[in-house]
């Protein structure tokens, strides 16, 4: 089979003025970057945003592997089928980021014939928002280190800065960095860091934010630094929240394309799901929940994160409620949770099949704890056997999930119909829908919540610098605030290595972060890093472009 981009390349897209009027968008409500690509005026909503919402299906997965679950080609494959049974349907995904497209994971546009094109482009720069994200963050950084160079008025303690560096690539080598060097005229010497640009605050506005004003009032609440005795210092504080926001002025705008079969995609704003809290933008989803009768959205990671904090914080904050969740998995997958290595996927093993199943099956009684629906997504490989896919399906059915084969990847909409009717179904039965925690609750007793209900700890441990920092924070008003857990991707427990379904185990708070701007705290749990690092064999080393400007290696 040809690969992702040579797939790409062949799309038949149609101009994305045409994509756009069969949703009732006219010209002017667009702003083209290209034939293929626009962005749609916040000026539109003011027409639309009376109508009654469609309906919300939310697209997660297992924990991921290394064998690959496929949750945004489901994602893109979905909204085609439903597209294909006469639905007028929008997806809407994150935007990729260049550290993960250049290191392990590769791009994020989906892949086979499940894709959102052009795929070059939203991999590589699309329109610029998380350049304008990295801007933004690194304007503040120079303004603070400039406040302390001009005599810090604001009695700002160096020690106590928390506002670092980004930048949109891996690049371990900068976590920890001494900054100010070379005498008085270069800084106040202090040490700092960089985090990846998809981890900042400012991409967690972006993606909250409602419009120009409400992303100013978000940027000047942030809080940079503390004082000798002990104040936050914000933006406010800096008198800076202006120019921040006007940077913004265009990434705010939510950004058009299509996949190849032509159904409309918004692909607009792009957190990490273990660091950050991993969804794409509120407008995009309202404006998308405005202009079809289905938005088919993913958010990243497996179900413990990327679904939890999408409900916990997306939801609670936007006012959004999903119909139904869908749980993408592969045979492989659950293989490799029951302890087979790569090399040996491909063989049928029952036994390893029953016991990685314990991984999904936990994540589809999470979903019921939100109160919705979950119907499982099995993402079809040709190494899969008829026993092992019944035994998938008979298990599911066990804890009342539905569940469907996907084809696609291979096959594109046609290869999700069988899926796209059982969602049919779910999102038109009442649900439930709840939150999982009071946001009003203790701080410990959210993380508590998360850790118990969503990822089957026994208990939370908290080390002394988190165990201050929520005294802090607690004095400070911002215990009303919901919890982003960061967390490793690959297990329900903070540990990596642990697999499946891991059970008598404790999670590890490390280190409490407050994101006053976005609204939410960070719990920084285990071994997470918010600046990854390239592996031994970069994905870089596989792409290349020749002189007419095709690329090859993209994935």
């Amino acid at each position: 089979m040809k690969s992702d981009v040579e797939i790409a390349q062949e799309a038949n897209m149609k101009p994305i003025a045409q994509v756009a009027a069969e949703l009732g968008l006219t010209d002017d409500d667009l702003e083209l970057y290209g034939k293929y690509k626009a962005k749609v005026s916040l000026a539109a909503w003011e027409r639309l945003k009376d109508r009654p919402d469609g309906k919300l299906i939310l697209v997660s997965a297992i924990n991921p592997t290394p064998a690959g679950e496929g949750k945004t080609t489901n994602t893109v494959g979905i909204g085609d089928a439903l597209r294909r049974l006469g639905k007028k349907v929008v997806i809407a995904l994150r935007e990729p980021s260049l550290g993960p497209c250049f290191g392990v994971k590769g791009g994020a546009a989906g892949g086979g014939y499940a894709q959102v094109v052009p795929m070059e482009d939203i991999n590589l720069h699309f329109t610029g928002d998380i350049h304008a994200v990295t801007t933004a963050h690194n304007l503040l950084a120079a303004v603070l280190d400039n406040h302390l160079h001009h005599g810090n008025e604001l009695n700002i303690d160096p020690r106590r800065i928390t506002w670092r560096r980004v930048m949109d690539l891996n690049e371990r080598a900068l976590r920890n960095i001494v900054l100010g060097l070379g005498g008085k005229a270069n800084g106040v010497p202090r040490e700092g860091g960089f985090d990846i640009s998809v981890a900042s605050e400012m991409m967690a506005i972006l993606c909250l934010a409602s419009d120009l004003e409400d992303m100013k009032r978000r940027i000047s609440r942030i809080i940079v630094a503390y004082t000798y005795d002990g104040k936050p210092v914000t933006v406010a504080d800096l008198k800076v929240a202006g120019a921040l926001t006007l940077l913004f002025k265009d990434a705010i705008k939510p950004n058009l394309v299509q996949t190849l079969e032509n159904t409309p995609a918004f692909i607009h704003g792009g957190p990490f799901a273990n660091i950050a809290h991993g969804c794409n933008s509120v407008m995009a989803s309202k404006f998308a929940l405005k202009l079809a009768d289905i938005l088919v959205t993913e958010a990243g990671f497996g179900a413990d994160l990327g679904a939890e904090k999408f409900i916990d914080i997306k939801c609670r904050f936007a006012g959004l409620k999903p119909d139904a969740v869908v749980l993408v998995t592969t045979v492989r997958a659950l293989k490799s949770h029951g302890g087979v290595a790569k090399a040996d996927l491909g063989r049928e093993n029952m036994a390893a099949l029953e016991k990685g199943l314990a991984n999904l099956t936990k994540h589809i009684e999470n979903v019921g704890k939100f109160g919705l629906p979950a119907v499982v997504a099995i993402n079809a490989f040709p190494t899969d056997t008829p026993a092992e896919l019944a035994f998938v399906e008979e298990k599911c059915a066990a804890l009342g999930a539905e569940v469907a084969l996907s084809e696609v990847w291979a096959k594109g909409g046609a290869g999700g119909e069988a899926l796209a009717q059982k969602l049919l179904a779910a999102i038109e039965k009442p649900n439930k829908f709840r939150f999982l925690y009071d946001g009003k609750l203790p701080i410990k007793d959210k993380i508590a919540a998360i850790a118990k209900e969503i990822y089957g700890a026994d208990g939370v441990n908290y080390t002394p610098a988190a165990d201050k920092t929520i005294q802090e924070l607690t004095a400070m008003g911002f215990d009303k605030t919901p919890v982003c857990m960061a967390k490793t991707q690959y297990s329900l427990s903070d540990d990596a290595a642990k697999l499946g379904r891991p059970a008598g185990f404790t999670v590890t708070v490390r280190e409490v972060r407050v994101a006053a701007g976005a609204g939410f705290l960070v719990a920084i749990t285990g071994e997470i890093m918010t600046m990854p690092g390239l592996p031994k064999k970069p994905a870089a080393e596989a792409m290349d472009i020749d002189n007419s400007g095709k690329i090859v290696g993209l994935f």
